[in-house]
């Protein structure tokens, strides 16, 4: 398994833009899609955006893909979830996970590693 850090959480006010990043350490992502996921307090985890990375195809939550970006460095073995325009309804703990390529990039269980989580705070 790969291990997984988020970081780039914190406190804004609304309409304001994070940049969420996800380093991989132990392996690189090469042959992995890795993925971000949400989970507010009494809610299901989300799915929000994934990247596989042998190809760079792209995949989004409809709901969020207007304002959400997905991108990777490859140099430094890092997926970046770039968040624009937020709301106080994107507030969350956000998680980066790792998974086989072949998986289904939506479901959480498709992914085998998982970050400790980051917390967004959105306030009105």
């Amino acid at each position: 398994q790969v291990q997984l850090v988020e970081s780039g959480g914190g406190l804004v006010q609304a309409g304001g833009s994070l940049r969420l990043s996800c380093a991989a350490s132990g392996r690189t992502f090469s042959n992995y899609a890795v993925g971000w996921f949400r989970q507010a307090p009494g809610k299901e985890r989300e799915f929000v955006a994934a990247i596989r990375w042998s190809t760079g195809w792209l995949y989004y939550a409809d709901s969020l893909k207007a304002r959400f970006t997905i991108s990777r460095d490859n140099a430094k073995n890092t997926v970046y979830l770039q968040m624009d325009s937020l709301k106080p309804e994107d507030t969350a703990l956000y998680y980066c996970a790792a998974g086989d390529q072949s998986g289904n990039y939506y479901t959480a269980r498709s992914y085998d590693s998982w970050g400790q989580g980051t917390q967004v705070t959105v306030s009105s």
